[in-house]
């Protein structure tokens, strides 16, 4: 056997679920976009810079601290009887989903929730708002200090330079979004995200192939 090979453990094996799984787990509801409000705050500083200039920065921070962890939201809303992934837009440019870097020491539902009021309540520190972060979908990997990042981590890489987490956040009936004035919240069609990397990137385009295995509950106004 030699490594890349495809190997065959098993042949015939019954997939089916088993009674004790627990489908309901995979039951997300999702509410219509005018359950929800919307206001701004002062603007979040935020560095103007290039591609290159990104990475160059993510070296000197690697030096500097060792791996970068960042965490991002997978926010849905309902509009049109259809599923809408919540992204936030910077200078009429690039869509991110909300989160960021973690701190050191920081976990990633610390961090997570720490970012998700910093970018989208009224206060970073207040305890006011409750995010319920639930599964994790995926984690995406850069393998060295270049552009591209993996849904997987290659086997021969041993110290990857930056790993991205992926949790699915399940919105309450009602809540007021405020956002920094220099972003934009927008409600993107999931439809309309599948498999766009060239307007949204590979994460964010592969985001409805994450959440497959979910059924989406939709909750009428």
């Amino acid at each position: 056997m030699r490594e890349g090979e495809v190997v065959v453990l098993a042949n015939g094996a019954d997939d089916n679920p088993q009674d004790g799984e627990r489908l309901a787990d995979y039951v997300v509801d999702v509410y219509p976009l005018n359950r929800y409000c919307f206001g701004s705050k002062d603007a979040l500083s935020t560095k103007d810079e290039t591609l290159a200039d990104s990475l160059l920065r993510l070296k000197s921070n690697y030096e500097a601290r060792g791996l970068r962890t960042s965490v991002q939201a997978v926010i849905l809303v309902e509009l049109f009887q259809h599923p809408h992934l919540l992204l936030l837009q910077v200078n009429n440019r690039t869509f991110d989903l909300p989160g960021g870097r973690l701190r050191q020491g920081e976990s990633d539902l610390e961090g997570l929730r720490r970012k998700l009021s910093r970018k989208l309540s009224l206060d970073e520190g207040s305890d006011e708002v409750e995010w319920e972060v639930g599964d994790c979908l995926g984690m995406w990997w850069r393998p060295d200090f270049e552009t591209l990042l993996y849904p997987y981590l290659p086997p021969n890489i041993k110290q990857p330079k930056e790993c991205a987490k992926l949790f699915l956040v399940k919105l309450p009936v009602s809540r007021k979004f405020i956002v920094p004035k220099n972003l934009k919240l927008l409600a993107v069609p999931l439809c309309q995200v599948h498999d766009n990397h060239k307007t949204y990137g590979p994460i964010i385009a592969g985001i409805p192939q994450l959440l497959s295995k979910y059924s989406f509950n939709m909750i009428e106004a």
